[in-house]
């Protein structure tokens, strides 16, 4: 059975960096990717993670404040966010799928269909 459990939220300052961490479990998954819901707005993209055939990853972000990276067994992403603005407060969800995607065609929610609950994070001004 899949499950993606997401972790690292919190409230911080306007300013601060949060690390989120996304642990996925049952398979492994060559894409994985961050979205987030602001209240009252829809969920929208925040990054993605590609792995190749070849064992490389590609990264693509929405956000040049954050970064996503993969951990070494392959199945554990995460979502270093950096100058943390109030309009950053929003549930952070986990997503996965298999595949192959570049650039934007990641960020397609219809096409993942393993999501985390959400860890939410609030930033105060």
């Amino acid at each position: 059975q899949v499950k993606l459990v997401e972790s690292g939220g919190e409230s911080v300052q306007a300013g601060g960096s949060l690390r989120l961490s996304c642990v996925a479990s049952g398979r492994r998954f060559s894409i994985m990717a961050w979205f987030r819901q602001a209240p009252g707005k829809d969920r929208e993209p925040v990054a993605a993670i590609v792995r190749s055939g070849d064992g490389t990853d590609s990264v693509f972000s929405v956000k040049g404040r954050f970064a996503i990276s993969r951990a070494n067994d392959y199945n554990t992403v995460y979502l270093q966010m950096d100058n943390l603005k109030p309009e950053d407060t929003a549930v952070y969800y986990c997503a996965a799928r298999h595949g192959y995607c570049v650039g934007e065609t990641c960020y397609n929610q219809a096409s993942y269909i393993h999501w985390g609950q959400g860890t939410q994070v609030t930033v105060s001004s």
